[in-house]
């Protein structure tokens, strides 16, 4: 957020208790009939005959709504006075009216910056609701730059929102290694926000001016995965009409995301292995070697050992890919942080979809902290955006949240722990036991677990045994 929107804003919550309006338009009757509509609505109504004077209303005062006539006297119309309110007060919201309007005049108006426009003769009511709406987008934007200021203080990065102590341990790892080409080796289920890692590591570091190359390996066909990564030469093959570059190609001087990197077959990590080792590659049919000079940033939602025991992954791979392992918690193990995520996720949808601003209630809120989500983050958005875009009303309290959410708060809070809770603990507490046992000797930990050397110290890494 720029400098001039911080003050902006800032002046905003200093007033946002007293609404105030501008109404410009260049016949006298319509100004004092808005304004007498309007009155009930608002504390303060002032008005303007044209963009000049209405630009000297807009410099003694912060508006919170303007309302605009297209039409207007002198070498700047309503149109003008859009663009020009969104450079010197972007923190106002604009309505147009129009008496001559068309599709592409009410087109161009939003494409300005304009919240909505409105046919003349104006509607009374229609205006109010239009008013009224436009009023609960400023105080929805309001909030947003509240939560962005705590979020801020609480250490947030980029879309990654999280204030417990997992947390805050992942952005610190985050700053430390963002800055640097190590590659990165990111783990967590399914919904935990991977990408948004990545993509924190590519904006945190001198890289962020290049480009960012996301690629998801397990929607990709084999078939079609070498020319993706490598790119191909024109005649390569059949269909290949033209020469392609691929993703290590496109993503040179800035950051490739492999998602789902456990995902590709076995010829492939051969092929990526190579380019991990010599730092080149060559297109598919062609003979000249490209130097890549992408960081790389890869992803699963697996356990790689487990793979690498049942042979569909390669271990060299592997430890090329996991130089710096990083960790994202599942949902369950950071419940403290729901309630901001909830905050967040409604100022946002609200804002997107033009819904009022909502509350959730205690009670929901509860609700919502004690559910699994065994489709972490994403779940949870997923639920949010349905409610705000579907719920009639301002206020969301239990009975409005989603059916399924009803079997899956019960097994949250009840005595017994999630099976796969359980599992982990069980598994760390066994393997604390057994290294107690052998005198921390990890090779005889190992043997008297039944497990390689390899996958114990993956273990411990993951528990935080050392």
């Amino acid at each position: 957020m720029t400098s001039a929107m911080n003050s902006a804003m800032n002046s905003y919550s200093k007033s946002s208790d007293t609404t105030r309006i501008l109404i410009v338009d260049d016949e006298p009757h319509i100004r004092s009939g808005l304004a007498k509509g309007l009155e009930k609505v608002v504390d303060v109504i002032d008005t303007a005959g044209d963009v000049n004077e209405a630009l000297d209303r807009i410099d003694e005062h912060q508006y919170q709504v303007v309302i605009a006539d297209i039409r207007l006297p002198g070498d700047r119309d309503g149109l003008d006075l859009v663009s020009l309110l969104a450079e010197r007060s972007p923190e106002t919201t604009v309505l147009v009216l129009t008496a001559h309007g068309t599709v592409e005049t009410a087109v161009d108006a939003m494409r300005r910056g304009a919240f909505d426009f409105i046919t003349k003769p104006v509607d009374l009511n229609l205006i109010r609701e239009q008013v009224a709406k436009a009023l609960g987008h400023q105080r929805l934007r309001h909030e947003n730059f509240a939560l962005k200021s705590r979020l801020a203080q609480a250490g947030a990065i980029g879309e990654i929102i999280g204030n417990c102590t997992v947390m805050q341990e992942l952005f610190s790892q985050l700053r430390q290694v963002a800055d640097t080409d190590a590659t990165v080796f990111i783990q967590g289920e399914s919904g935990t926000g991977k990408e948004l890692i990545a993509r924190a590591l590519h904006d945190l570091s001198s890289r962020s001016k290049g480009p960012f190359i996301a690629v998801n390996l397990g929607a990709m066909p084999e078939s079609l995965l070498e020319s993706e990564l490598f790119g191909h030469e024109k005649g390569a093959f059949t269909g290949a009409s033209r020469q392609k570059p691929g993703c290590f190609e496109q993503a040179r001087g800035g950051t490739l995301f492999l998602d789902e990197i456990t995902e590709i077959p076995a010829k492939s990590q051969v092929d990526l292995l190579r380019v991990l080792e010599t730092g080149r590659f060559n297109r598919i049919g062609g003979e000249t070697m490209i130097e890549s000079n992408a960081r790389l940033v890869s992803a699963t939602n697996k356990d790689p050992l487990a793979l690498i025991e049942d042979g569909s992954f390669r271990d060299d791979l592997y430890y090329r890919l996991n130089i710096v392992p990083l960790h994202i918690p599942p949902l369950r193990k950071r419940r403290d942080d729901i309630p901001m995520l909830i905050e967040h996720f409604v100022n946002h949808f609200c804002d997107r979809h033009h819904r009022e601003p909502k509350q959730f209630t205690d009670a929901a809120i509860e609700k919502l902290v004690n559910a699994r989500w065994p489709g972490n983050v994403r779940q949870l958005r997923n639920a949010i955006e349905r409610l705000v875009v579907t719920h009639i009303g301002d206020t969301i309290d239990v009975q409005h949240l989603p059916a399924e959410l009803e079997t899956k708060s019960a097994a949250a809070t009840a005595p017994l722990r999630t099976l796969v809770e359980a599992t982990e603990d069980a598994e760390k507490q066994a393997i604390q036991v057994a290294l107690e046992a052998c005198d921390f000797h990890r090779e005889k930990t190992a043997k008297l677990l039944a497990v390689s050397v390899r996958t114990l110290h993956y273990k411990m890494s993951r528990y935080g045994l050392h």
